[in-house]
């Protein structure tokens, strides 16, 4: 690699130059857009294609329901403040929502023109009520006369029933009537809120049409049969809208007494929050959006007309139902690590080595198998953990259930306020107490995000700890879909370190000394700040700075800062960013030395990790990405990985990553992304399924 000269230093260049800085939101919709482009990419299989177009649906629902809400509230409230791109929440709203109606036409688009016909050909067909033949009607009719009419509630709208309060993104249907109902009233309009108990897409019976899946729209049928809701009035029109409304708790954690009972309030009004969008059919007639958007209080900039179902997310079912493999993704089965299968003992494995797993590509089971031959082993007498996401019959779940139940001591750090699993995590915490759990919810105002295990075992006269510290969450389904790191360890230090940490989260004392984690918010920010500073001076000096820093977003003032005085004085600089990254790289004197990428493909790139090049131990995992919430607001763990080969094995990983062919996308200084298809270097992703799960990645399937 040829270093770049150091520019000449100036004391005048100012660090806080808006010009040097990407809008936080504007970047966060670039990442979805890289996602929707997937839908369009003949590279992955058909199916998952159709995935990647209603992933981009539901990360641009959780856009509006918290950046957008957090924004217009901001602005409702006086309570504006200029990003570190100089731009004010009005100017940045006016900007996403052109980006947004850009980009949902596009998704529509690229839906009706591209993978409706696509599937057509593979015999997996969406039917309009044009198309529907005799025999398909009289099924469809019998169907709405047995599951819908009988639970279905139209609402008409006079001075007694004012506009109803709809839940958050749930579809409902606009009909305008012309008549008088049955007590005389002349009704313009009527609301009919879709029966939440009912699926959204109906799969046709074999024998009523042509070979393949044949799937009707609830909202088709509820179109077609309108009528039948309003005996003896005129049904002028049907059209489907959602609202979509804020979603982000408001939870004064100050003065409660009971977090678990006051977050359990909070949740039934995030169905009912402030509205920030408005999506209606494409062929709504302008009063009916109208009276819509004057009901829910918003403007022409918050509609969005849509040519299909606003619902888009009730796609994911179609995979599950047609059983289609071969347009999906062919299947592989993650490495188990020699030494810790099921038959191993895994208190064994680790007291002779540190194992260092890479997910999906290698197995999550050994994280499952630490908690289940603990919960077992009648040495051990004691087992702490963090959880932050896990799922419902969780196998980590229910090691630590068997262990209380075994009459160890076990304690659960449960994140209550992790956003959209609150309820489950509510749930969990009631499970966990049931069974002796000891349940805490972490630190009041800092969100525990750390992802840490802690078994101690009784070993002859002495105590031992083993631990797992990972980038991940405890939740076995997204270890087959995220690619993170888990370290599994008896290093007696990082046992002591994960010790205190716990100790903080469940005990009221003041911070003891940490040897080799370092942990947000206390020493994490600080120290990564001197580890870029130490790359600096090394290169300064007539040395060779590197650092490669991979995360899934990078938004936090002083890094980003530290990181352009690197720039300035030659270090070489890669970051890995899969989402949002407020950096502008490529700036003349100023980050010319920094390169951004990210990686979106078959896995969710959530890694954490961090090299320096000059650093002792110069690799670092971490639970924490590069942002002021986790540096400043959260409970972070960042873990050095100290044995040689497992640090330049993850060297090595990291620079596949860089210089991926196939599935790399580079930040341009202008603030866009450009896809780097076509080098010679193959996918990160593809090669690393090769090179630790043995899978044969050929050709996608269904392309």
């Amino acid at each position: 690699m040829n270093i770049a000269e150091p520019p000449v230093e100036s004391e005048e260049l100012s660090l806080n130059d808006p010009s040097y800085y990407i809008n936080r939101e504007l970047s966060h919709l670039a990442f979805n857009q890289r996602v929707l482009a997937q839908a369009l990419d003949e590279a992955h299989p058909l199916l998952e294609r159709l995935k990647f177009l209603l992933i981009f649906s539901s990360n641009l629902d959780e856009f509006f329901e918290i950046r957008v809400a957090g924004l217009m509230q901001s602005i409702k409230f006086e309570r504006e403040t200029r990003g570190l791109d100089g731009a004010h929440p009005k100017e940045t709203l006016a900007e996403i929502s052109r980006i947004c109606h850009e980009t949902v036409d596009q998704q529509y688009e690229i839906l009706n023109q591209t993978l409706m016909p696509a599937l057509e050909q593979q015999g997996v067909r969406f039917l309009r009520r044009s198309q529907w033949t005799r025999e398909q009607a009289e099924w469809i009719e019998h169907y709405v006369d047995r599951e819908i009419l009988p639970i279905i509630s139209p609402i008409g709208i006079d001075p007694a029933h004012p506009f109803p309060r709809l839940v958050n993104k749930s579809l409902n249907f606009i009909v305008e009537l012309d008549g008088n109902d049955a007590f005389g009233r002349d009704l313009n309009y009527a609301i009919v809120p879709a029966p939440r108990s009912l699926p959204r897409l109906i799969s046709l019976p074999e024998d009523i049409g042509e070979s393949g899946y044949n799937f009707v729209f609830l909202s088709s049928m509820i179109h077609a049969h309108a009528d039948k809701l309003f005996s003896g009035m005129e049904v002028k029109g049907c059209y489907q809208f959602r609202i979509t409304r804020n979603a982000d708790l408001d939870v004064d954690v100050e003065g409660i007494a009971d977090l678990a009972r006051a977050l359990r309030g909070e949740l039934h009004s995030r169905r009912f929050g402030t509205a920030v969008r408005l999506e209606v059919a494409d062929n709504c007639p302008d009063e009916l959006t109208a009276f819509l958007l004057n009901e829910v209080g918003l403007t022409e900039d918050e509609l969005y007309r849509v040519n299909g179902p606003v619902n888009l997310k009730r796609l994911f079912a179609v995979p599950s139902i047609i059983n289609r493999q071969d347009l999906m993704y062919t299947p592989f089965t993650p490495k188990m690590p020699k030494g810790l299968s099921r038959k191993d003992n895994i208190f064994e494995a680790l007291a002779k080595k540190d194992y260092l797993l890479l997910h999906p590509y290698e197995s999550f089971t050994p994280v499952i198998q630490l908690l289940r031959q603990a919960a077992k082993d009648p040495n051990v007498i004691a087992i702490k953990q963090t959880l932050y996401r896990t799922e419902d019959n969780s196998s980590v779940v229910s090691a630590l259930v068997d262990a209380a139940r075994n009459g160890k001591e076990v304690t659960a750090v449960v994140e209550l306020r992790a956003r959209f699993d609150e309820e489950e995590n509510l749930e969990l915490a009631s499970q966990l107490q049931e069974a002796g759990v000891v349940v805490v919810y972490g630190v009041v105002g800092y969100k525990t995000h750390s992802k840490m295990v802690l078994v101690v075992r009784r070993e002859g006269d002495n105590i031992r700890r083993y631990v797992h510290l990972g980038t991940g969450n405890y939740h076995s389904g997204n270890a087959r879909l995220y690619t993170d790191y888990s370290l599994l360890s008896a290093d007696p230090v990082l046992g002591e370190d994960v010790h205190r940490v716990f100790q903080q989260l469940t005990s009221m004392g003041k911070t003891e000394r940490i040897k080799k984690i370092l942990h947000a918010p206390f020493t994490l920010r600080r120290q990564l700040v001197k580890l870029i500073e130490a790359e600096t001076r090394v290169q300064k000096e007539g040395g060779v700075g590197r650092i490669i820093l991979k995360c899934n977003g990078l938004t936090e003032t002083k890094v980003i800062q530290a990181l352009l005085k690197a720039s300035q004085a030659g270090v070489q600089i890669d970051l890995v960013i899969r989402g949002m990254c407020c950096l502008r790289p490529g700036i003349p004197g100023v980050s010319e030395n920094i390169r951004v990428h990210s990686i979106i493909g078959r896995f969710l790139e959530h890694t954490r990790v961090y090299f320096f090049a000059n650093a002792s131990p110069n690799v670092y995992c971490a639970s924490a990405d590069l942002m002021e919430r986790n540096l400043n607001r959260r409970v972070e763990t960042c873990f050095p990985v100290e044995q040689p080969a497992l640090a330049e094995r993850i060297r090595n990983e990291l620079e596949m990553h860089i210089q991926d062919g196939q599935q790399r996308w580079q930040l341009k200084s202008d603030g866009s992304y450009e896809h780097v298809k076509g080098g010679e270097h193959p996918s990160a992703q593809q090669k690393l399924l090769a090179e630790l799960s043995g899978y044969n990645v050929g050709k996608p399937n269904g392309s």
